[in-house]
């Protein structure tokens, strides 16, 4: 009886900057996971621990995914990869949970006027118009809301980013959040031009965009079972807040778009309304991405579709 014998590889790992030799492994097996070939590589250099790493074929090539099985590159039996340090790391939880953070306790510093923001005489007063108690209401339910959505709702398919990411976003945040608190909040600031009714229709445009955020979260967290990486196409569900799948790729982002409009049209703050088009901006080359990758990847995505506003863009 004849035992068919394995076939180990020879793996060698070379710096993708200086091509030098950085780590030789022998007996490799032919379905190690490039994810284990980091392990091995991470033994005997410890300062790079896996998720700091990016293996790739092509010292310019794009980065292996973790689960890319070894016999099923096109390489021989003796492989040749290419190293490169993605810097240090840091998790996505982590940095969502501070960025988030922020701006709920700074718009909140600047609600009940702690000193030295206004003027002496306005410390620890409140201002006189409901909308700035109703905007501030609506500014910290959207944090409590993505921070409980950061522990409770989203899937990660990356664990980490990189440790400088961290500084950027927080900037971004932070500041923005500061500079709507301040004229908000201010003792000079005036209400709408249309009043109450703008402040209502404000109010139901807000809140219904915060649910249909919600809903597409939930919706994307139900497509990837626990622990996996595997990508589906999004559709519809029984939730009427996800039958914009049918027109969009990326609700979730027209949904924040939705949400940012009402809070300024709320509140009728230039600030307010700056933060949401460099949002809208951002959250369209996002859109665009995924999009792409979607089209990329699977050849039945419905052709209706468009990123983020349907027909449009």
């Amino acid at each position: 009886m004849w035992h068919k014998s394995v076939v180990f590889f020879e793996v060698e790992i070379l710096d993708a900057k200086t091509k030098d030799k950085l780590c030789f492994l022998d007996k490799v097996e032919p379905n190690a996971t490039i994810g284990e070939i980091k392990s091995m590589f991470h033994k005997s250099h410890p300062q790079w621990y896996p998720a700091r790493q990016s293996i790739r074929l092509d010292p310019k090539g794009k980065s292996l995914k973790d689960e890319d099985v070894l016999q099923h590159l096109p390489v021989g039996t003796t492989a040749t990869f290419y190293f490169r340090d993605l810097g240090a790391q840091i998790s996505w939880v982590t940095v969502f949970l501070t960025e988030y953070t922020g701006p709920l306790v700074i718009y909140l510093m600047f609600y009940f006027r702690v000193p030295f923001i206004y003027a002496p005489k306005y410390d620890f007063t409140t201002s006189k118009h409901w909308v700035v108690h109703l905007a501030c209401m609506c500014h910290s339910f959207h944090y409590v809301k993505r921070l409980l959505e950061t522990l409770f709702v989203h899937r990660f398919s990356h664990g980490t980013m990189p440790l400088r990411n961290i500084f950027k976003n927080c900037t971004y945040y932070w500041g923005f959040a500061a500079w709507m608190a301040y004229y908000i909040n201010h003792p000079l600031y005036t209400p709408p031009i249309y009043g109450e009714q703008q402040i209502r229709l404000a109010l139901i445009v807000f809140l219904f965009c915060q649910i249909g955020n919600f809903s597409i979260h939930v919706a994307l967290r139900n497509l990837r079972p626990p622990g996996s990486k595997t990508r589906k196409i999004p559709y519809p569900t029984k939730n009427p807040f996800t039958w914009i799948f049918l027109l969009v790729s990326c609700p979730n982002y027209t949904y924040e778009l939705g949400s940012w409009l009402g809070f300024t049209l709320m509140t009728q703050c230039l600030p307010v309304a700056f933060f949401t088009l460099v949002g809208f901006i951002q959250m369209t080359v996002w859109a665009k991405g995924k999009h792409r990758s979607y089209l990329k990847e699977f050849r039945d995505y419905p052709p209706l579709r468009s990123p983020i506003l349907p027909f449009v863009l």
